[in-house]
């Protein structure tokens, strides 16, 4: 395939590139520098959809009342403790004491109540007010204790707590917060060089890393100069697959490959026609081969799924084999619903997972018999056009929200699909609490998703992290959309 041979020189160039450059610079132990693919459209989390908002604030700027960690296991953050009543719709939580905002103002119950209720409110911009669907209520019982009343049971509240997107801020500060962050992290906001770097300082002055740098750094071939020359110390996930095996050779570099809740998808407008037919849906499922797309574009970094579901969940359902890779049958589905003669849009954001795979994908399509036109988009107007405007046929992107099969039951999402048969299973799931019932539900609704080829589902996204020998603490997975940097150290 004429993608997977440029892959492979590319792999090639970039791989002696590595090699040949000169071993990176020592850094400063109280300086962090990471590089980032993408740069945020503001600093905001719990008011935009980009993950590159929390990849930079999440932990270190902002926190919740409770906090996810590596493992996607739910921990204590702003809040020490919690109890639940036994019919499971009352929350008590216990806040820590002496917390103050990073200009001084004090942390209390009142601050939580501001947060909760303005991320769920009416004219709310939080771009997961559905989180927030099953609160009746928020109260301040004094200064150092909130209860929140559900109006139905919620088995998810403590998890959705420790997204983002419910991080806690002050009523003081939260307007300006797309700009100028306030928050109660460890880190707080020094500045924003536009197009370049975000930088974050500690609070503590005893604290080892005393600067963060947040670099933005779209270009693969940049990220791998600039890891080579001592520019960044870091990049949490290389846009460079391709170079991962000439970083494993380096001694001067430590590799971590692992995993994320990055289902990648090819995303399709099922209210735009002839989308609205599932047997082109489902045509476009047949006619993708999955670990083609994995090998040329992803350099086999990458795990095939069949869902929007990531496979290292305990409740995960495999489903590839129910569409695999069939030329023919793509055809048969096309011409038994009398579009032979298809012609379709793409619209592909700047991840190397959606330009380099989007090539395969229209090469891959046109065997079927199904003309694509590739039209590259910059993030801001995917956001604008696609997720927000849904002004397309169909896009590639990787969801990296964790446990987020939900949003197929929302409506008015950008791929507008309504089944109401989802809708009863994602209710009877936000009502219970059990783990395995819960699993099983959640089994159900991938089943629906895929019965319905609402998307043509490709992989999860891989992972891979490159940094200095001697930087200690660095996440290896990704349950949520983070770069913790709290307990990251040099050694």
């Amino acid at each position: 395939m004429k993608i997977t041979m440029h892959g492979a020189a590319t792999a090639l160039a970039l791989g002696l590139a590595v090699l040949a450059a000169p071993p990176a610079m020592a850094q400063s132990k109280d300086t962090l520098t990471l590089g980032f693919t993408l740069e945020p459209p503001h600093l905001d989390p719990s008011a935009g959809a980009a993950g590159a908002i929390d990849a930079t604030v999440y932990a270190n700027l902002f926190e919740g009342l409770t906090r996810i960690d590596e493992n996607g296991a739910v921990q204590p953050q702003l809040a020490t403790s919690w109890t639940v009543s036994d019919d499971g719709l009352v929350y008590t939580f216990k806040l820590k004491n002496g917390v103050t905002f990073h200009d001084g103002t004090t942390f209390d119950a009142d601050d939580v109540v501001f947060s909760l209720d303005r991320a769920r409110a009416e004219d709310s911009v939080n771009a997961q007010k559905q989180l927030f669907a099953a609160i009746d209520k928020v109260e301040a019982v004094d200064p150092g204790t909130v209860r929140i009343t559900l109006s139905r049971p919620e088995g998810a509240l403590l998890f959705n707590l420790g997204w983002g997107d419910a991080v806690i801020v002050a009523p003081e500060s939260a307007d300006n917060n797309k700009v100028s962050p306030i928050g109660t992290g460890p880190y707080k906001f020094d500045r924003w060089v536009k197009g370049d770097r975000v930088k974050l300082v500690a609070v503590d002055p005893a604290r080892q890393i005393q600067s963060v740098n947040f670099r933005f750094i779209p270009d693969p071939s940049a990220q791998i100069a600039a890891l080579r020359a001592g520019d960044i110390d870091a990049i949490t996930n290389l846009n460079a697959p391709e170079a991962v095996i000439a970083f494993q050779a380096d001694p001067n570099f430590e590799v971590s490959i692992g995993s994320t809740e990055g289902e990648t998808i090819l995303a399709m407008n099922n209210t735009r026609p002839p989308l609205t037919d599932i047997r082109v849906r489902r045509a476009i499922a047949h006619a993708i081969d999955r670990q083609a797309i994995v090998d040329g574009a992803m350099f086999g970094f990458g795990t095939p799924i069949g869902s929007h579901f990531a496979p290292h969940h305990p409740a995960y359902v495999d489903l590839v084999a129910t569409y695999p890779h069939d030329t023919a049958k793509a055809r048969a589905l096309l011409a038994e619903s009398g579009q032979s003669d298809l012609k379709l849009t793409l619209k592909l954001p700047p991840p190397t997972y959606a330009r380099r795979g989007g090539e395969i994908i229209a090469s891959q399509l046109k065997d079927a018999g199904i003309a694509v036109e590739i039209i590259p988009v910059e993030w801001a107007q995917w956001l604008e056009q696609v997720f927000r405007g849904t002004n397309y046929d169909m896009t590639i992107v990787s969801h990296t929200e964790p446990m987020d099969i939900g949003i197929y039951a929302r409506d008015k999402y950008y791929f507008n699909y309504d089944s109401p048969a989802l809708k009863a299973v994602m209710d009877k799931l936000n009502a219970t609490s059990d783990p395995n019932t819960r699993n099983a539900l959640l089994g159900e609704a991938q089943k629906i998703v895929t019965g319905d080829s609402v998307n043509a589902f490709m992989f999860q996204l891989a992972r891979l992290g490159v940094w200095r020998k001697g930087l200690k603490g660095m996440w290896r997975n990704a349950p949520v959309q983070a770069t913790d940097v709290t307990g990251v150290r040099w050694e």
